[in-house]
């Protein structure tokens, strides 16, 4: 019998099989991300994204917003953390919170922020809950509640969040909510301070200089003030300049105090700016430096330079003297609430001619719209 032969032809089987990234790559991601290897961290970071990793999702999103490897693109940012957020990725749901915040890459929406802040903040998201504590102080998508933002503040506080712990701080210092307590006030700053946070600092420096829930201590002051300055906080630095110019804690020196409530000016410390008139005005008698920093203070709405710009012009010192121009700035001071200034400007109306007042009455009308904020 004849056999039939049958010649096999046997190809390899070649199987599709999709890649599949794995933690490694993850890892291998994040760490060139971290050294700057920007293009290995985008390749493997959007491969392992697209396959619905929440943390590469996450810090695709991180290298979107900060402009790393790619454009910096808020929208493309944003599509990466909600893919992420939805997965329960806390640092993409404190991210997507940030951005409904302050309007990045989406409109403003405080109640789109406080929904995000909430799912990171319940799981325990430092920043989140500090964020939330602020939304319920300032009463942004919420109705304003003290005792709710304590509770957040405190929750990031115990974490270790200094600015939470100066935010506490100052919840008893000024009582809101809660007792007014200055051992408690000055327990928070403290702790926040020691964490280098200059606004804690400058807090904490206040009640040494005042005495208050602590023996009055320039020197403490002084040391607090210094280390919150030189980090540019520009209450510190206005207060140094107050400390130099009395010689409190310190000797009195006025180019000390020239020098921090200049860095504070230009920062645009608006009492600063007042101080710098003043001491130009009056300890140095240069009147054309009086007049610059007065003047830039009063077109911000400072009304106590607002008043003395009236005095200058009142009198003649450093411009020639106009009383329309100084009833014009009493008037105004006046009605941004400094009250010596109402007197000022009652004073100087009966010296007046009905065409000189009309002429100032105009001429407020003029300022005024043209420093509508």
């Amino acid at each position: 019998m004849n056999k039939l032969l049958f010649s096999i032809l046997i190809f390899p089987l070649i199987i599709c099989v999709p890649i599949i990234s794995t933690a490694d790559d993850l890892q291998d991601g994040i760490e060139a991300l971290n050294k700057g290897d920007y293009k290995t961290a985008l390749d493997k970071l959007t491969l392992l994204a697209k396959q619905g990793n929440p943390k590469a999702q996450d810090n695709l999103g991180n290298m979107n917003y900060e402009g790393k490897g790619v454009e910096q693109n808020d929208k493309e940012a944003l599509k990466w953390y909600l893919l992420a957020a939805k997965q329960g990725n806390i640092n993409s749901q404190y991210s997507l919170g940030y951005m409904h915040e302050y309007g990045q890459g989406t409109v403003e929406d405080y109640k789109e922020a406080l929904k995000w802040y909430s799912l990171a903040a319940k799981q325990d998201h430092a920043d989140a809950q500090y964020n939330l504590g602020t939304m319920y102080e300032d009463g942004s998508g919420v109705s304003q509640n003290y005792k709710e933002a304590r509770k957040w503040y405190l929750q990031s506080a115990k974490q270790g969040n200094s600015n939470a712990q100066n935010k506490l701080g100052e919840i008893y210092l000024y009582g809101l909510g809660v007792n007014q307590d200055y051992k408690e006030a000055i327990k928070w700053f403290t702790l926040a301070a020691k964490q280098s946070n200059d606004s804690a600092q400058n807090n904490l420096a206040v009640m040494y200089d005042n005495g208050e829930g602590v023996s009055q201590s320039y020197k403490e002051a002084i040391k607090w003030y210094l280390l919150a300055a030189n980090q540019g906080n520009s209450s510190a630095q206005y207060n140094l300049g107050i400390m130099y110019s009395q010689g409190i804690g310190v000797s009195q020196n006025n180019k000390e105090a020239l020098k921090w409530y200049l860095l504070a000016a230009k920062q645009d410390s608006l009492r600063a700016q007042n101080k710098l008139g003043v001491m130009y005005h009056i300890k140095m008698n240069d009147l054309k430096e009086a007049i610059k920093w007065y003047s830039l203070a009063a077109e911000q709405g400072y009304a106590i330079s607002q008043y003395n710009l009236g005095v200058m012009y009142e009198k003649g010192n450093g411009v020639s003297s106009d009383i329309i121009e100084a009833f014009k700035f009493y008037s105004i001071a006046s009605a941004n609430g400094y009250k010596d200034a109402n007197t000022y400007k009652n004073k100087l109306e009966k010296k007046m001619t009905n065409s000189q007042l009309e002429r100032a009455k105009a001429l407020i009308r003029k300022w005024v719209n043209e420093h509508k904020k």
